[in-house]
């Protein structure tokens, strides 16, 4: 018997962690087995379904980082621990750890394109060498502090705003920037990981090139709209590319050419 593609699983809310004022990590209770840059749709009946990339994930659980924008997330923030919403997937092509295990790893990520690399960069000691820049709107768009704190004792992880505030100490100016300033010894051997929105990562991945980076070193991430996750409503699909099946992570050398 064919099993049901839209058939959901329930899963229980361990716990829920304020990021934002719009953004929480919700860790679910669940035998999925998702990748980094996976995704998963999430229900809630009589209310709708979205789809949500995986932050994190473990051995019986996993963690989503939401950003309440719309009917469904609105809905999601007001669960509670113990509460139990349904999921179904994991869906999508996420990244590949042999591609970057023992090599030089970049990663830029911009906003809540730090989401579906918080899991990568959990696994830093599986690559040669690892940097983060990371870059928000503002001080108060900053995701997962404790994180960033932590990730800056074992690998180079600078954090920068837009535009800062009186309380604000840290890097101020947009990713690009900073980009700049790298100091790369054999560019020809990078790996480089890009997420975040889509004129963050135009302009990024150009400077990148502008250091030398080959085209093929270079790994984006494509958050668009996507409804069904597995290619059936073409909500995501560009020229005859379903994001949600194919991606949402792409070599440069293809996704430069997706262009809506």
């Amino acid at each position: 018997m064919a099993t049901n593609p839209y058939l959901s699983q329930k899963a229980k809310i361990i716990s829920i962690k304020p990021q934002t004022d719009i953004d929480y990590t919700f860790i679910l209770e669940s035998g999925i087995k998702p990748s980094s840059g996976q995704f998963v749709e999430v229900s809630l009946p009589k209310v709708g379904e979205c789809p949500i990339s995986v932050s994190d994930f473990g051995d019986g659980w996993f963690e989503m980082t939401i950003r309440r924008v719309g009917k469904v997330t609105n809905v999601l923030h007001q669960l509670k621990e113990g509460d139990g919403l349904f999921i179904r997937g994991p869906y999508g092509n996420g990244f590949s750890m042999d591609k970057y295990r023992g090599r030089e790893v970049v990663v830029a990520a911009g906003g809540t394109g730090l989401a579906p690399v918080k899991s990568l960069l959990n696994r830093h000691r599986e690559f040669g060498g690892l940097t983060l820049l990371a870059g928000f709107k503002s001080p108060a768009d900053v995701l997962f502090r404790p994180e960033l704190k932590k990730w800056g004792q074992y690998f180079n992880a600078t954090v920068t705003v837009d535009r800062g505030d009186e309380n604000w100490n840290g890097n101020v100016g947009l990713i690009t920037q900073y980009v700049q300033s790298l100091n790369l010894s054999k560019p020809g051997e990078v790996e480089v990981i890009v997420v975040g929105p889509p004129l963050m990562m135009k302009f990024t991945v150009q400077e990148f090139l502008r250091l030398g980076v080959p085209e093929k070193n270079i790994t984006v991430s494509f958050e668009r709209k996507m409804c069904c996750g597995i290619g059936k409503c073409g909500h995501c699909k560009i020229d005859d590319t379903y994001v949600c099946l194919e991606g949402p992570v792409f070599n440069y050398t293809r996704a430069k050419n997706l262009i809506d």
